[in-house]
């Protein structure tokens, strides 16, 4: 999101993204588009959009630490977040309760946390947390509990989006840039 697009934004959303300290990223739905693709051995696979994998690097290099907490036990899941070196929670049933622990292992105030989902086991942790966020093919109940939606579905672009807003609103962009540059 390029700074001309955050006029656009509230100033309570802008301060809530400054806040954030800790994003939570569910998987199936937000990361991902949704879709559960089984081989015939019964091998589970998943796509991810490369883009948000580049945003979640990014949180992580100024500072913001990421976790994926989804319901599902996947592999799939796990090998994704580990390779982005985000801390992965898979088969969180209740994601509130999982959000408040990392918020107790890492000194946090659920003011610090975003928390991005799609579907109705998200809008415990949506409720609690600074940022609930949602991707733009979010379930019409689980809508009215989030207090930004990306114009990006999920598995396309979304996790991105919110990102991009986190780094903008922290006022890391220009050192993004300028170590592009290097």
């Amino acid at each position: 999101m390029p700074h001309s697009h955050l006029h656009d934004l509230s100033e309570d959303l802008l301060q809530r993204a400054a806040r954030v300290r800790l994003a939570c990223f569910d998987v199936d739905g937000t990361l991902t588009d949704g879709r559960l693709l089984f081989d015939s051995e019964g091998r589970e696979s998943k796509s991810f959009h490369v883009a948000d994998g580049q945003g979640l690097a990014q949180l992580r290099h100024f500072g913001v630490r990421v976790a994926f907490v989804t319901a599902r036990d996947s592999r799939v899941a796990r090998l994704r977040g580990e390779e982005l070196g985000a801390e992965v929670h898979a088969g969180a049933k209740d994601k509130l309760a999982c959000v408040r622990e990392l918020c107790e292992r890492h000194g946090l105030a659920l003011e610090q946390v975003s928390f991005m989902g799609d579907d109705l086991p998200d809008i415990p942790p949506m409720r609690h947390v600074g940022l609930s966020v949602a991707p733009a093919n979010v379930h019409p109940w689980t809508r009215p509990h989030a207090r930004w939606i990306t114009r990006a579905a999920g598995g396309e672009g979304a996790a991105r989006e919110l990102c991009d807003l986190l780094l903008a609103a922290q006022g890391h962009v220009p050192a993004l840039l300028a170590e592009l540059e290097r």
